[in-house]
Formats: C-alpha cells, sequence, structure tokens
C-alpha cells in the first residue's frame, strides 16, 4: 500500500516538474496576456468586468503570486465596453508597464496554477481506482500526467485545464454522494460544483445533467451480476439520494459562485441589464454588425426577478454566446472559411490526442461488452454523459471553430473510462495487458517526444508537429509561446541581423529587449514602406505563415511567399525562421508579380 502510495507522488511530482519547466521555457500566449491582468483588477478594484467571458477563478489564483512580489498597474473602469474586450488593452498596458519584468510576472502566476492540474490527476487516479481498481488507477493517471494537451495546457494561466480539473473532481464528489447520500458529501458536492462553476461556463450543463443523473439514481438497479472489488452497489443500490440533500447542493454551489465574485451586483433585477447576444438581448441581427443592446425579459414579470448571481456572471455568459454567434473566419486542412465546422473537433481530437491513447479508447469501447470489465451501467453513463453533451454543444456553436482547449473539459472522464482496460491484468488475459501496455507506453513516448513543445502537439498519423499546420492553426499549433525560444536562437546567432519579425502573440518583442524589424508583405498598397519579398533574417510565426493573421480578422495570406522557402531553423515548432538570399528574393518577387530589385540595393 505504501508503495502504491509512494508512485503516485512520484508521477504527481513528475508531472508539476513538467508544467513548472514549460511555464518557464515559454513565453505567455495570446490570451495569458489579458488573463493575469484581469486577475489583478480584480482584487485591487472588487470588479470583474475585465475578461467576463470567462469565470474569474483560475485569475484570482494566478494573480496572488503578482500581487506578492508586485507589478505595475493601472486599471480604468471598462464597466460600459465588456462586449469590445477591453482586457486585451490592458494586457498590453501591463506589458509594456513591467516590460523585462513580465516575464517572471507570468511565470509565478503560472506556477500558481499548477495545483489545478495535480488535482484533476489525483481525481482521475482516485474515481478510477474505485470503479475498476489500482491498476486502471495509474492508467487514468498516467494518461493525465502525460497527456500532450494537458502538459500544454496545465502549464498555463488559462482555464482550460483547471476546468478539465475541477469538472472531474465535482462529478466524482458527486458520485459518491449518489452512491452514499449523506450532508457531509452533499456539502463537499456543492463545493466543488460551485468551484468548477468558477472556472469556465462550459460546466453550466453540470447543472441539467447532476438533475437528470440524479433521477436516474432514484431508480432502483439490480445488482451487477459480477461486480469487480469496491464497485459493486451493496447497500448503496437501497439508499437513495434525496431532494433535499440535492437542493442543498445547488444552493451551496450558487453560495460559492456569489463569493467568488465578492457578491458584485448580486440579485440585480433581470430587467435591469444591458444584453448583446441575439438569445438573451431579443435582437434580430448580431450586435457586431451594429444592432444596440436590448433585453427580451424587460418589461415581463421575468425581467422583475433578482438574478440569485453576480451581475457580471450573467454577463459573462451573454458577452460569450454573443462572441459565439458572431460568424468568424476558421481554418481547418488548409481551407478558411467564414463560420466553422460541426465536426472540427472530432477532427482535431483525431490529429492531437496520442494514437496510444485512441488505442486505448477503442479497447474501452469493446470492453463495455464484457460484464467483467465494465461497472455499473450508472456508473459508466455518469462517465459518459458529460463527454457527449459537452462534445455536442461546442461541436453545434458554427459561428467559428478554432480552438481543441474548447472540448478539454472532457479529457479526465475518457481517461477514467479507458482506464478500464487494465483490469485485463487482474482478469488474466495476458494478451490484452500486453496491448495495453504498449499502447499506454505509446501515449507516453509520443508526448514526450515533443515536450516541452506540447502546445504544438499532432500525432503520428498527422505527421507530427512539423505537419501540423496543415490541419491545424491557433492555439492549437501557435499561441505566441515560442518568442523565449526565439531570443535564445537570436543571442546564439548574432550574425541573423537585423532580423524581420511577424510574431502572433499579445507580447511585443521589443519589451523582451528582442530587435527586430517588420516583414515585407505581399500587398498592392503603394503606402506601404516595403513590399514583396527582400533579401534577409526573418522569423515567422507559423499562424503568419499561414495566413492566419488576427482572429478577428479574414485570413491574410500576405507572408505566403516564405511557403516557397526552405526555413533555415525552427524556434519550438510555432516560429519558422529564415534566410533569404537577393537571388532568392528576386525569384520570388517575379513569382509573386513584383519587380525585381536592382542589384547593390541596400534592401537586399
Amino acid at each position: 500500500m505504501k508503495s502504491r502510495a509512494t508512485y503516485v507522488v512520484l508521477l504527481l511530482a513528475l508531472h508539476a516538474l513538467l508544467l513548472a519547466y514549460g511555464a518557464w521555457v515559454h513565453s505567455p500566449t495570446f490570451d495569458e496576456v489579458a488573463h493575469l491582468p484581469s486577475g489583478l483588477s480584480h482584487w485591487q478594484s472588487g470588479q470583474f468586468e475585465l475578461y467576463c467571458v470567462n469565470p474569474p477563478l483560475v485569475r484570482l489564483v494566478a494573480a496572488l503570486p503578482v500581487l506578492a512580489v508586485g507589478a505595475k498597474t493601472y486599471f480604468p473602469s471598462f464597466a460600459d465596453d465588456v462586449i469590445r474586450r477591453p482586457e486585451f488593452v490592458s494586457g498590453r498596458r501591463f506589458i509594456s508597464a513591467n516590460a523585462a519584468a513580465s516575464r517572471n510576472l507570468f511565470l509565478v502566476a503560472r506556477w500558481a496554477c499548477i495545483p489545478f492540474s495535480l488535482l484533476g490527476a489525483l481525481a482521475c487516479y482516485l474515481w478510477a481506482k474505485e470503479l475498476y481498481g489500482t491498476g486502471s488507477a495509474f492508467v487514468a493517471l498516467g494518461l493525465w500526467c502525460f497527456g500532450p494537451n494537458i502538459l500544454a495546457h496545465g502549464q498555463l494561466i488559462t482555464p482550460d485545464v483547471p476546468a478539465a480539473a475541477m469538472g472531474v473532481l465535482a462529478a466524482y464528489s458527486f458520485w459518491r454522494w449518489l452512491k452514499e447520500p449523506t450532508w457531509l458529501g452533499a456539502m463537499e458536492a456543492g463545493l466543488t460544483l460551485g468551484l468548477v462553476l468558477l472556472t469556465k461556463f462550459t460546466w453550466l450543463v453540470a447543472v441539467p445533467l447532476w438533475l437528470v443523473l440524479w433521477v436516474m439514481w432514484r431508480w432502483r438497479a439490480t445488482p451487477h451480476p459480477h461486480p469487480p472489488p469496491q464497485r459493486g452497489e451493496g447497500e448503496d443500490a437501497r439508499r437513495r439520494p434525496s431532494f433535499a440533500q440535492l437542493a442543498a447542493i445547488l444552493v451551496v454551489a450558487l453560495a460559492i459562485i456569489n463569493v467568488g465574485y465578492g457578491f458584485e451586483g448580486s440579485f440585480t433585477r433581470l430587467g435591469q441589464f444591458e444584453l448583446y447576444s441575439r438569445l438573451l438581448s431579443g435582437r434580430g441581427e448580431d450586435y457586431y454588425s451594429g444592432a444596440p443592446p436590448g433585453n427580451r425579459f424587460r418589461g415581463t414579470w421575468l425581467g422583475a426577478l433578482p438574478v440569485p448571481v453576480p451581475k457580471n456572471y450573467l454577463r459573462g455568459i451573454d458577452v460569450q454566446k454573443a462572441d459565439l454567434e458572431r460568424e468568424r473566419h476558421s481554418y481547418l486542412r488548409g481551407e478558411f472559411r467564414i463560420g466553422g465546422w460541426w465536426y472540427f473537433y472530432l477532427y482535431a481530437l483525431a490529429v492531437k490526442v496520442p494514437l496510444g491513447t485512441w488505442l486505448l479508447v477503442l479497447m474501452s469501447v469493446a470492453a463495455l461488452f464484457i460484464r467483467r470489465f465494465r461497472a455499473t451501467w450508472r456508473d459508466e453513463l455518469l462517465l459518459a454523459l458529460p463527454v457527449a453533451v459537452i462534445l455536442v454543444i461546442v461541436s453545434s456553436e458554427t459561428g467559428f471553430t478554432h480552438h481543441l482547449r474548447y472540448v478539454l473539459p472532457i479529457a479526465p472522464f475518457v481517461f477514467i473510462s479507458a482506464s478500464k482496460v487494465a483490469r485485463s491484468i487482474e482478469l488474466r488475459y495476458k494478451k490484452l495487458a500486453v496491448v495495453a501496455g504498449l499502447a499506454l507506453a505509446w501515449s507516453v513516448v509520443s508526448s514526450l517526444a515533443v515536450y516541452p513543445h506540447s502546445l504544438s502537439y499532432f500525432n503520428e498519423l498527422a505527421g507530427g508537429p512539423k505537419n501540423g499546420a496543415k490541419h491545424l492553426l491557433d492555439s492549437n499549433i501557435d499561441w505566441g509561446q515560442d518568442l523565449w525560444y526565439l531570443r535564445d536562437w537570436m543571442t546564439q546567432h548574432p550574425h541573423a541581423r537585423p532580423m524581420g519579425i511577424q510574431y502572433f502573440g499579445g507580447f511585443d518583442p521589443r519589451h523582451v529587449a528582442i530587435d527586430c524589424a517588420p516583414v515585407p508583405r505581399l500587398s498592392v498598397d503603394t503606402t506601404e514602406r516595403c513590399v514583396g519579398p527582400r533579401a534577409g533574417w526573418f522569423a515567422i510565426s507559423v499562424n503568419s505563415l499561414y495566413g492566419w493573421v488576427a482572429r478577428t480578422r479574414p485570413s491574410d495570406d500576405a507572408y505566403a511567399y516564405f511557403r516557397e522557402l526552405k526555413p533555415v531553423a525552427m524556434a519550438g515548432y510555432s516560429i519558422y525562421i529564415y534566410h533569404i538570399t537577393p537571388e532568392e528574393a528576386n525569384r520570388l518577387r517575379r513569382q509573386f508579380g513584383f519587380d525585381p530589385l536592382p542589384q547593390g540595393d541596400p534592401s537586399q
């Protein structure tokens, strides 16, 4: 027993070290630039309008050590402008004010968020152990601790891994209460539900999901014919979770949400809100097309009701919905189009989840048809429903499809369910056990082969991270994370000057002493100083290389000519470094319709 606990501690410690090192070597990603100053503003002003499209728990945790070490901040009120996402303006001001010190400020903020991932790992271990046994517990733990997408986002300030971690912890607490309904268990379930609702609005689905599961658990079930150790229902089948305790869970969760926002504007009447989404405003047009805000509840009896959540909680839901309703350019497999694809997230999972993990998932699906492998049908359903519901809801939002991280909350439920194949050891299915062990090893090795560049991970079927941009862009491969690697490369190659840099991210390279020049664009705009290919050294973010200049702008293939060249080096997997000779520059200029530059032109 002690040796098992030691192995668990060692795996958790290794996971924490992997996250800590990844946080050290990577520059702040696009959204982190806005998350940290938003968290600081929450503590300093007691207001929550900045980054209201996500609840504040992760930002509050990230900002605590930064408050302790000190940072220059200035946060004017943005209460009337939340729809324009003012947190990104605040982020740029924060970095400009703190300059080179920003790196360490973001680093300590990232380290403060590592415990979220450790909680997720521990929840996976404990739940799998109770359902399927110790072997399965270690499989679930390994899939979490070495999963490339967990390592990628667990080192960041963003709420994606914390939402996955707190989601599985809350579900595990709820499951324990369903099996043994006590008032103490209800309080634990309410606390964890409140915390997960403070991490990401995706988990609002937990409330109706839990109500459905509670109804299902009230049914008397026939005991499992072949219950494995620690997963039979026994006396629990005769104890039905009461409505009073369920109500207490919801009340406690609601109280936690209000505490998380400091009761800011709690119980404001619904009719007093200015709402922007078509769903809540009642307007037929997209707000971004010029439609004014509104409120479909104003003047009705519902409008007179006090809203039992903080004002910026409801505001955040509304702004997030308005954001999703806005059709934007999306990218998949080399194609740009306005709006997204319903199957985008399924495709993203296919190319960004290790093939070994996929093999375990497929084996676990087959194992569902073998009674000795699976838990009770209600236990299995509690794992499957969050996966299905989140996938369906996220996939139905096709205004744009950009980020695999939107479905990251399903990961721990998949890991736990997949871990059931490890029961083949106990059941002495030797060949199956060997295949399962090899699949787990394949997953771990595939992930660590790319580490610490886990954000750019693509599996072998997709061609690895060097071919990732042929499948997906944005946060799936290039989120501005490799600026420190570019700086290190430039330090080691002082002859590569001047360096033209086209960087995708909210962090200005000049604030960390990176000298940079503009990169010539393919443009017919005669007001631009430098157009068409030129000779010199250039560093191009993968997003820009493939025409993904910014999420709010149409695709702009202004740097397409670099795709005709072979890079001389890479900074991580998201920044390509090129050296263009005068001969190559003129060849490219002719190819793209520009006049060749005369010999001796200083721009060559």
